[in-house]
């Protein structure tokens, strides 16, 4: 089995390629104020209403100021909000914080959350959070510090979904508002170039705990290679979730470099297309599950910066079911279950397959060593797997669109158990949500649509509970991993947070010694 070529075997041809990109991200104004942070896409829109990509998401909140914040244990916190009122199940009363400003000195108010929460639902606007729109009847406004929110009905992860950063209404028609948008965030939008990177400087008239450094500058390094060596050299000085792990190893005895490793919630998993003839048939997929080796994938390809995952919440979620059906690695298992689900091997030991499937995967060198990993083991149990790695975008719309077998993905940044709805339920199906499995049941779907109209966090635990138990007997999705946090920085930095999804807030306020 070829697992591809070890990184330092190109690193001159991307010393050659560095040379030229990396002397202009320097700020003018002193490198002890800037820090560069080196991503490995690209921010697609930074309007925090559209947005729904990692690499922009990740940025927002140094740009604009939700009613509430996610913290680093999951939960909901008040933010441009001082504090909220939920005096009946359907009424929530929030009560802003005063003087939150704009770059222009402009204070967002409560009819800027009124502006920002209608226009979800604009048509033209094209909102992907238009499904919290629709959960809202009334948005009403009590002068300037108070916004009362009434929903159609009770649905229980309203405040998480109210994550997302509030938009001046003064930014309602404004053409420049696309390549420089503005709320009232502790940085500014200094420059956007999409497919280059970001520049923020510091919003002047900010509210909060003042920035300490004059400039963040996000540079997209796609090719891995480049982005270690820009590290190693100081053209880049931080690197968050964007490390080859058989990299991890030299960076760490680098004696100028601090490597931090802490748990995570990014869960990465293989789906199935569940309208496939094969692919179908539970057993097929139970069969499967058992022919990966997940511990020596593990350790072997990705150095052990993951943790075993049964499903899509992590343990520190408190909705986390850890008593869910797991399938341990059992080839011999897996081919008496293939034999018994009518595909026996047509030539034991020999060359000719069971069946063939395709599995997909992005041109990003680990999925791919990943990829080539699973072919080989399913290889052993009488399945030939052929794997097609595809440019980003086209790989995503395939996978949207269904057209696949199998695929291998991530959901980043789980906090809330809702999750399941949007992945899982039978309405969730592409365009209307990410069930790109296209798995449907209904005992699922009820459990789905229940946990959505309880606010007691007993019961909904309990819901969660079950859903879990049952994604796990049905195997839309074979569960692999949680991706550890893994930051590589400028050892003189010091200040970095860890959130949940990845969120760079904490940037605004790192210090250098």
């Amino acid at each position: 089995m070829r697992l591809g070529l070890s990184s330092n075997s190109i690193k001159l041809l991307a010393c050659i390629l560095l040379v030229g990109s990396c002397s202009q991200a320097k700020d003018q104004k002193g490198p002890d104020r800037t820090i560069t942070v080196g991503l490995e896409g690209t921010p697609k829109i930074l309007d925090s209403r559209l947005a729904m990509d990692a690499y922009s998401s990740r940025i927002l909140p140094l740009i604009y100021e939700g009613l509430v914040r996610v913290d680093q244990n999951g939960e909901p916190t008040p933010r441009l909000a001082e504090y909220w009122e939920n005096p009946d199940p359907l009424t929530y009363i929030f009560h802003l914080r005063r003087g939150r400003r704009c770059p222009d000195g402009t204070e967002i108010k409560a009819k800027d959350v009124k502006y920002t929460l209608l226009s979800l639902g604009d048509p033209d606007l094209k909102s992907p959070r238009k499904y919290v729109f629709n959960r809202i009847a009334s948005v009403e406004t009590d002068g300037d510090c108070a916004v009362k929110i009434t929903l159609k009905e009770v649905y229980a992860p309203i405040l998480t979904e109210l994550n997302f950063g509030i938009v001046p209404e003064a930014a309602a028609g404004l053409e420049s508002f696309r390549e420089k948008p503005f709320g009232s965030g502790p940085f500014m939008v200094e420059s956007f170039e999409p497919g280059e990177g970001v520049i923020l400087s510091p919003n002047p008239h900010y509210a909060g705990e003042k920035p300490t450094m004059d400039r963040v500058v996000f540079r997209v390094l796609q090719d891995p290679v480049t982005r270690v060596m820009a590290l190693e050299s100081g053209e880049v000085d931080l690197l968050q979730n964007s490390v080859p792990p058989d990299d991890l190893a030299l960076l760490r005895e680098n004696p100028k470099i601090e490597v931090i490793v802490e748990p995570g919630i990014n869960y990465n998993y293989i789906g199935f297309n569940l309208e496939d003839p094969i692919l179908k048939k539970r057993e097929v997929r139970r069969a499967i599950a058992h022919a990966i080796d997940r511990e020596s994938l593990a350790g072997c390809l990705l150095k052990g910066t993951v943790d075993p995952a049964s499903g899509l919440l992590a343990p520190s979620n408190w909705a986390y079911n850890g008593a869910v059906e797991v399938y341990e690695y059992d080839p011999e298992l897996a081919r008496r279950i293939l034999d018994e689900a009518g595909y026996e091997d047509p030539d034991g030991e020999g060359p000719l397959p069971r069946f063939e499937l395709v599995y997909k995967t992005s041109t990003d060198k680990t999925r791919r060593w990943v990829a080539e990993a699973v072919a080989y083991q399913l290889g052993l149990v009488g399945i030939e797997v052929e794997t097609r790695s595809h440019e980003w975008g086209t790989f995503y719309e395939d996978i949207k669109a269904g057209r696949f077998q199998m695929y291998s993905l991530s959901w980043v940044g789980i906090t809330e158990p809702d999750i399941y709805h949007f992945a899982l339920h039978s309405d969730s199906v592409p365009p209307s949500g990410g069930n790109r499995n296209r798995y449907r049941n209904k005992e699922m779907d009820a459990l789905l649509d229940r946990g959505r109209l309880v606010t007691d966090a007993a019961e909904r635990r309990r819901i969660y509970g079950e859903v879990q138990a049952i994604a796990a007997r049905d195997l839309p999705y074979i569960s692999l991993w949680y991706a550890r946090n893994v930051v590589a920085m400028d050892g003189r930095l010091s200040g970095f947070k860890i959130y949940p999804g990845g969120d760079y807030e904490s940037l605004a306020w790192m210090t250098r010694r």
